[in-house]
């Protein structure tokens, strides 16, 4: 049904009805989690079949258990690289989190500039902030202190009609933040014209950087991949190769708490990254690396790796899908959602100025969700509208239970709303 053409007797009685379901299953005293995007235990577990292939590491080169070899071991170089579509030299292996690699990406060029220009922390320093957006890139921007423009994405990826107005006018604006395929948290893959445009965009700031987390490249939920122009070859035809930093890990591929991670970069870049990082470390975990090679092999046998995945966590977004089309159908006016081909999150928009009521009602009834305004710049969210709901980590019996906590509250805020908005 359309809600916004009910009745206000109509509201108030379907608002009677939903609060009575609301008391009885805030009386169950559930305690379920779709917060973040972890993987569940049975996808860890696969991960762990990394430690039984002892046998492979007798073949492991004597000088990986040594000091040496900063930026990775040659193998992993080149499996990294084909998942990205980079050169083995353009690649950095670091350790378990890519999260930490943007961190200290962040810090280094504050610290220090960017290939031996003004340290950013001279100046006024701005990104640019796709909305909505991976809360952990603005947390960083915050931390720092760096200003966040946020730019409105839509289901090309950016708006690059502001993005481009943006960077040409404002030497101050040193990056954009990206999740290009898959993106946390509306699911959309950008297009072949927004990837264009954001390689070939004249820039004021002649450090500026992009941003590249290509954290789901591999993380398909269909049966066909979104196809994803590389960034790097195309920067690279218009003579922008050091304008992006390109990042991904194995953390929901392997092991979150053991994996290992990657910047992608430039010649010209990579030079300045390990100018500093020898002063930082002497290497990392190179045996790790070498345990993650013999386990993934390839892309062929990664690609098997991931329908593993993909059948044990494409039911729970299909779970989410359908009890949502069945509540509300495409047409309530009070939520609307994503059903992503990828990635890890689904988007939830709720009738404007419920968002934060639903993830307090949420709270109330034993269900956490990513906190309301989460993938906004400082969490503001101006109409209090965007939920991002993760379904990987929760277990199929309590898939159900979230489901119907989340329904109950998203029906309950709003109906509650509309009845207000009629008085």
């Amino acid at each position: 049904m359309n809600y916004l053409d009910l009745s206000k007797e109509k509201l108030e009685q379907l608002l009677d009805a939903t609060n009575e379901e609301f008391k009885a299953i805030r009386a169950k005293g559930y305690s379920v989690d779709i917060s973040r995007g972890k993987p569940c235990s049975e996808q860890l577990d696969f991960g762990m079949e990394m430690y039984n292939l002892g046998d492979s590491l007798k073949h492991m080169p004597k000088n990986y258990r040594n000091y040496g070899m900063l930026d990775g071991i040659p193998e992993m170089k080149k499996l990294f690289g084909e998942m990205l579509g980079l050169n083995a030299d353009e690649i950095i292996v670091c350790g378990n989190s890519s999260l930490n690699l943007m961190y200290d990406t962040v810090q280094r060029n504050l610290q220090f500039g960017v290939c031996g220009q003004t340290p950013w922390n001279k100046i006024k320093t701005k990104f640019i902030c796709p909305v909505p957006g991976y809360d952990r890139h603005f947390a960083i921007c915050e931390h720092f202190g760096i200003e966040m423009i946020s730019v409105p994405m839509d289901e090309h990826g950016p708006v690059m009609d502001i993005v481009e107005k943006l960077v040409a006018l404002d030497d101050t604006i040193k990056g954009i933040w990206c999740v290009p395929k898959y993106s946390n948290p509306t699911g959309v893959t950008y297009s072949d014209e927004v990837v264009e445009r954001l390689a070939k965009m004249e820039t004021k700031a002649k450090d500026f950087r992009i941003f590249w987390d290509n954290a789901y490249c591999v993380h398909d939920l269909g049966d066909v991949t979104d196809p994803l122009l590389n960034i790097m070859d195309t920067a690279r035809k218009y003579g922008n190769e050091d304008r992006i930093y390109e990042f991904t890990s194995t953390s929901k591929i392997t092991l979150a708490g053991g994996g290992v991670s990657c910047i992608g970069c430039s010649e010209n870049n990579k030079k300045d990254i390990l100018s500093h990082l020898t002063y930082q470390c002497i290497s990392y975990d190179k045996v790790s690396q070498y345990i993650h090679y013999i386990y993934m092999k390839d892309m062929d046998h990664l690609k098997e790796i991931m329908n593993k995945h993909k059948a044990i966590i494409k039911p729970k977004f299909d779970k989410f899908e359908n009890a949502f089309l069945e509540e509300f159908g495409l047409d309530s006016n009070i939520a609307k959602w994503t059903n992503p081909n990828g990635g890890y999150f689904i988007t939830l928009d709720v009738y404007k100025g419920c968002a934060n009521r639903v993830y307090q009602l949420c709270k109330e009834a034993g269900l956490t969700l990513t906190k309301a305004g989460a993938p906004f710049p400082y969490g503001q969210d101006d109409a209090d509208a965007t939920l991002r709901i993760a379904p990987t980590f929760t277990s199929d019996s309590d898939i159900d239970i979230s489901i119907k906590i989340l329904i109950c509250c998203v029906k309950k805020a709003c109906l509650e709303k509309l009845i207000g908005d009629k008085n």
